[in-house]
């Protein structure tokens, strides 16, 4: 059973930076097949694709391209976000996402509970 804990968020000011981490346990399809995301919800918004990274590449939404980075230490089977430059925009609750990449895209079959990020002005 694939289990995604994330960790790392918090309370910051606006220009401030967080870090959070997905700790991935039972995920064990082949590394050419796995892909991971993360993604975010405000209250009274729809889910929304923050950053994708699979081993072929790495996305990444329009509102945080150059301020969010997406990267993963396989060994640990962990997946991170750092973000900077973090606006008032970005607050939500973020969710870790795992998957398989097949036919070039990443099927998301496993999800985190979430951590919330607050930025105030």
């Amino acid at each position: 059973q694939v289990q995604l804990v994330e960790s790392g968020g918090g309370s910051v000011q606006a220009g401030g930076s967080l870090r959070l981490s997905c700790a991935a346990s039972g995920y064990t399809y082949s590394s050419s097949s796995k892909c991971m995301g993360w993604f975010r919800q405000a209250p009274g918004k729809k889910r929304e694709g923050v950053a994708h990274i699979d081993t072929r590449s790495t996305r990444y939404a329009d509102s945080v391209k150059g301020r969010f980075t997406i990267s993963q230490d396989i060994s640990k089977n962990t997946v991170y976000l750092r973000m900077n430059s973090l606006k008032p925009e970005d607050t939500a609750m973020y969710y870790c996402a795992a998957g398989i990449f097949y036919s070039g895209s990443c099927a998301y079959n496993y999800w985190g509970q979430g951590t919330q990020v607050t930025v105030s002005s």
